[in-house]
């Protein structure tokens, strides 16, 4: 009988070691992939989120201005015709 415990305590062991190699082998790949991608898309010149909510700003500023620019003509073109 104690023979066949230490069959289990040994086959238990190797189980347990065997997932915890598989786990490491895991995070590992997750990293290797993470790493990956992100050199993929750095050559790719993808623009982050931050630059394109700025450059987003800066148009909508542009169409404000050229709006506001528009009406002051038109308000002097209908002044000249007056």
């Amino acid at each position: 009988m104690q023979s066949r415990n230490k069959i289990l305590d040994d086959m238990s062991q190797l189980v347990t070691n065997a997932m915890g190699v598989a786990q490491g082998a895991r995070t590992e790949a997750e990293t290797a992939m993470k790493s990956l991608l992100d050199r993929w898309l750095a050559d790719r010149d993808f623009v982050t989120r931050e630059e394109f909510d700025a450059v987003r700003a800066m148009a909508q500023k542009a169409r404000e201005e050229n709006a506001a620019l528009q009406a002051r003509l038109d308000a002097l073109e209908g002044k000249s015709k007056g």
